[in-house]
């Protein structure tokens, strides 16, 4: 052994037995209090969580100083119960978007499950566990059947959607023709706030968060889950079994429609008939928002919950704007073309052939010139 490695083997044996300043006694690198919040606020910046938390944090300062009445106190509590209807409702077609599919069916899952909350319990407040098992039920069977055809038959999930949806919205037609106002006690629960004046919509979004990003994100079943949606054929290779996956998204995803939906039916006095139409394109906004892509593979419901806050914040700073409700969809629209342009074109890609296109005819035009001066 030469001295040079004797002298750093001593070295290293010498840092195993007195170890460096801050670090512990297993000779792992230590950390100091102040490097725990540096660590935490480092991992924020680098989650998919960053764009949208900056952008929806730019929203709420951009509307205090525009128009200071949309983030006023009476106007949050009156926005945030539906931006945590919006983020449950996203948060199932995140699940959908994340095995490659889409789910088109939502309108009817919101309008099923509102209409059969109030019309079957007719204002009495006995009969709403049995309304509960109805449209839970109902929903989940939905799911069931779409998944299957989506993960058994192949069938593609716009088409099986779709037509879930027409079949949803007859069973609506069909229960009732005059919609009725919403049972006291499911009403005094879903404006209730129990907990420091938060509303109890936003204590259950909250948590229905938590436990499903914690499941996608730290379970082995919810990694298997994103290998699924990421590469259908490396998954399959690997041994997994995709069609159960497929089939558990659309099945989680009408729990989650249906969740989202009896708060709702909470939370509006008198739903309408076709009250989930207004959740056919708002879900998608949050979900491509959110950063998840299209195609299918990895996504967050953390974002893409942040990006249901950002999406109800929007709308209410054009409301009190006074805008038409035109401009309200248009917004909307607006928003989801924004996101997919952040999130789904390769912007690396652009701008590196727009840097090669550019410096070949800046090469081309000195060529030419060359030659043109030679001749001259």
């Amino acid at each position: 052994m030469s001295s040079n490695d004797h002298s750093a083997a001593t070295e290293s044996a010498a840092n195993l037995v007195t170890p460096e300043p801050g670090a512990t006694q297993t000779g792992r690198p230590g950390r100091t209090p102040l490097q725990y919040p540096r660590r935490s606020l480092r991992a924020v910046l680098n989650s998919a969580v960053a764009p949208i938390l900056f952008a929806t944090a730019a929203l709420f300062l951009v509307s205090w100083i525009v128009e200071p009445a949309s983030v006023g106190s009476g106007a949050l509590l009156g926005m945030l119960p539906f931006a945590a209807i919006l983020a449950i409702i996203a948060m199932g077609q995140t699940l959908v978007v994340q095995q490659g599919g889409i789910d088109l069916s939502v309108p009817g899952m919101v309008s099923f499950t509102v209409i059969i909350m109030t019309v079957y319990p007719a204002g009495n407040p006995s009969k709403l566990p049995a309304a509960l098992a109805i449209v839970f039920a109902g929903t989940l069977l939905a799911g069931l059947v779409s998944g299957i055809i989506v993960s058994r038959i192949g069938v593609t999930p716009i088409v099986v959607t779709l037509g879930m949806n027409a079949l949803l919205y007859g069973a609506v037609l069909h229960t009732t023709l005059s919609p009725r106002p919403t049972t006291s006690d499911l009403a005094n629960f879903a404006s209730s706030r129990f907990i420091a004046g938060i509303p109890n919509t936003v204590i259950i979004a909250v948590a229905l968060t938590a436990i499903v990003g914690f499941t996608v994100k730290k379970t082995v079943v919810g990694r298997r889950f994103e290998a699924v949606g990421a590469g259908l054929f490396g998954a399959r290779a690997a041994g997994l079994e995709t069609r159960r996956y497929q089939l558990a998204a659309y099945v989680a995803a009408a729990a989650l429609y249906c969740i989202g939906s009896v708060l709702l039916a909470g939370v509006v006095a008198t739903p309408t008939l076709f009250q989930g139409d207004d959740y056919l394109l708002p879900p998608i906004a949050a979900v491509v928002l959110g950063g998840t892509s299209l195609l299918g593979g990895r996504g967050s419901v953390v974002a893409t919950a942040v990006a249901a806050l950002f999406l109800e914040q929007l709308n209410q700073f054009v409301l009190v704007s006074q805008a038409p409700q035109g401009v309200q969809l248009l917004v909307n629209a607006a928003a989801l073309a924004a996101g997919v342009a952040i999130y789904s074109v390769r912007w690396r890609r652009v701008i590196s052939n727009l840097r090669t296109r550019s410096k070949g005819r800046q090469d081309g035009v000195g060529t030419n010139t060359d030659v043109g001066v030679q001749a001259t």
